[in-house]
């Protein structure tokens, strides 16, 4: 079938809006050269850039100047963000999460649907982390000093018995599907928990509430 018969047929989603963000052309030009060729994707151009749904930031590694990039983005409410990195340690990772990156790709993986699939997720509202990273970022967190209570009050009582047994799933790499297989509950029920823990503790997105909750002691 093709896509114009796909684009026709009820329910067909719209195109998902992404930009992308590089400041070394070479590693723009390739990440803009794998999604142009995919009709789920609507690539802006720096004008236009502010309404998409997915940014993707391309990077060698996250220095300063990239953690600043982020936290531009993470302003604008109207877009999520995406980190496609060449390496991300442990405390790179905490880093990224706190500045609002909703999912990480590495490099080496970036292919072309492995890029649609995280511009997908990103505009999905999903949080997408490689479980080897996710594994560092449960190291890091596990090793720094956790409090009952965070700046805001929020204490172990903030969260019900439920949502901290699918924020540990979250926090294994589990997807929606695999957490309504493991609690019994249904996909809708599962992303409504989510979508209510991330908007009571004013987060981003899964990522942020996982790490977020680790670091405070909440899971």
């Amino acid at each position: 079938m093709s896509c114009a018969q796909d684009k026709s047929l009820p329910g067909h989603r719209s195109r998902v809006t992404v930009a992308v963000y590089a400041a070394d052309p070479v590693l723009r030009v390739g990440v803009v050269h794998q999604l142009r060729q995919r009709p789920e994707v609507d690539l802006l151009d720096d004008a236009d850039a502010e309404r998409a749904q997915a940014s993707l930031v391309v990077v060698d590694t996250v220095d300063d100047d990239v953690a600043a990039l982020l936290d531009r983005l993470r302003i604008n409410t109207a877009t999520r963000t995406g980190l496609v990195v060449g390496t991300l340690g442990s405390g790179a990772l905490q880093r990224v999460i706190e500045c609002g990156v909703a999912a990480v790709l590495r490099r080496s993986d970036a292919h072309q649907d492995q890029l649609l699939q995280l511009v997908q997720a990103i505009a999905n509202g999903e949080g997408v982390l490689p479980g080897d990273l996710l594994g560092k970022l449960l190291s890091h967190v596990s090793s720094l000093q956790r409090s009952a209570v965070d700046p805001r009050g929020l204490s172990l009582s903030t969260l019900t018995t439920r949502e901290v047994d699918m924020l540990r799933l979250v926090s294994e790499g589990l997807d929606t599907a695999e957490i309504a297989r493991k609690t019994s509950y249904s996909e809708r029920t599962v992303k409504n928990v989510l979508h209510e823990i991330i908007t009571r503790l004013q987060l981003r997105n899964r990522a942020h509430a996982v790490g977020y909750a680790l670091r405070n002691g909440l899971i």
